[in-house]
């Protein structure tokens, strides 16, 4: 399967995530069943376009986190790119919708985000070149 095919069905995957998300007021079965999971809706980087892709969502002092890790791998997600360039975002989580405006923490926060969120997930939580960078 070509690199283009891939990126096709993996599309196709996670808007099947984003429709039965909001068809069931955020919960979801499969892979992700248990899960919390939020919709993070940013606007394209460079084409301007609204972007929507299902995250994994914390909730630490009070305060809704995502992680931009690409699942522990080197580069950020493209998400994290069109935020860094227009910060305010949608998020849907469960059955509300709010606008936000998303941040970076700085690196000490940022270590003390990901030893809580090490403590609450430790299955598949690594420490990657990324780490924790996004909390809204």
């Amino acid at each position: 399967m070509s690199d283009e095919n891939q990126f096709e069905e993996f599309l196709k995957f996670q808007q099947g995530i984003i429709d039965e998300f909001r068809a069931n007021a955020g919960k979801v079965g499969g892979m992700f069943e248990g899960s919390t999971l939020c919709l993070l809706t940013t606007t394209g980087a460079r084409t301007g376009r609204p972007r929507t892709q299902p995250l994994g969502l914390m909730q630490i002092d009070g305060q809704d986190l995502v992680v931009a890790s690409a699942a522990g791998a080197p580069t950020h997600p493209a998400w994290y790119h069109n935020i860094r360039k227009n910060a305010i975002v949608t998020v849907e989580a469960g059955d509300r919708t709010y606008r936000a405006i998303a941040s970076v923490p700085p690196r000490e926060e940022r270590d003390r985000l990901f030893s809580e969120i090490a403590a609450q997930q430790p299955v598949g939580c690594q420490n990657s070149a990324t780490g924790v960078d996004l909390v809204f």
